[in-house]
Parts: structure tokens; sequence; C-alpha cells
């Protein structure tokens, strides 16, 4: 695979993709109205903070220590907060509608319900050979809903699992 010449800008297509645990065939919401802002920061190679130890300002050691969770967030403009068969964004979040069974990809680890969540960044367009893609799984998912031209709900998550890029 060539690597790309051409920049990518909020201009051009992406998706962003939000998948639960169901085994088989994942139970999956697209964000509709996306305001091309997704962002995602505190990701590291081998996902590990780094501490210094010194003493009298001497620097002995820099070693990796505790995982490090990347936070991420993304909005979108507000068509309707539920839909019963289609199901949104929301019900994903909350369970409700048509995500009244959405299963969490943690399952096993406790009982926060977290989701994979897949930004695809259009690629193919320009001639790259094929679109690219940020991956980051077991995601827990909150929001916030704000009133204005137009109305928007702002997801925040932290991702708990692995971050892969493609």
């Amino acid at each position: 695979m060539a690597l790309s010449g051409i920049v990518k800008t909020q201009f051009d297509a992406g998706a962003l993709v939000i998948e639960d645990g169901t085994s088989g065939t994942a139970l999956s919401v697209t964000a509709r109205f996306d305001q091309a802002n997704f962002a995602v920061s505190g990701v590291m190679p081998s996902r590990r903070n780094a501490t210094a130890y010194q003493s009298r300002a001497v620097l002995h050691s820099l070693r990796q220590t505790d995982l490090s969770f990347p936070t991420g967030s993304f909005s979108i403009m507000v068509s309707e907060f539920s839909e019963a068969s289609a199901g949104t964004l929301v019900d994903m979040i909350e369970g409700t509608g048509a995500y009244a069974a959405r299963i969490s990809t943690t399952e096993a680890k406790g009982d926060m319900m977290t989701f994979d969540v897949t930004f695809t960044q259009e690629g193919t367009t320009y001639g790259d050979s094929a679109d690219g893609t940020i991956t980051l799984e077991d995601c827990h998912l909150t929001f916030d809903f704000s009133e204005g031209d137009p109305n928007t709900i702002t997801c925040n998550f932290t991702c708990y699992g692995t971050v892969t890029f493609a």
C-alpha cells in the first residue's frame, strides 16, 4: 500500500459506528449527523504511563507503569432522542428501543456497559488503497445534550481496550 499524498479534512466522507458485544452479528448504530469533530487523546503505543524516578534532581530511571486509558469525544446534531424500531445513538447508550438487548463488550469483566467505537476516514476516493480506520475497543460512553442552533449531543468516552489504526 502506497502512502497517501492527500491530506484528509472534515469535508471528506467519514463514518462513526458504535457496536455492542453481541456474539456473531453485533448490534450497531452509525452516528447520524455527526459534526466532523471526532477526537481521541492520550493514545500511547504501550498503553502504559511513563514514570520518572529521580532524587536530588537527577533522573535515575524512566519506566512504564500503570495502564493509560485514552479518552475521546464527538458531537451529533439531534433529530430525535429515541426511535423504537431503527434506534438512535441515545438508544444504544441508554439500552432502550431497538437496543434494549445490547450487550457490553466487557461483559465478562464487570457491570460497565462498553462498546467498540470505529471512525472511518474516506481514502479510496483519493486513490488510497483503502479507507482509514481508528477502532477503539471497550469504550464507556456518556453524553451531554445542549439546546441551540442546532440542538446537539456530545458524547465523551474512555477506552479501556485496544486502539487500532488501519
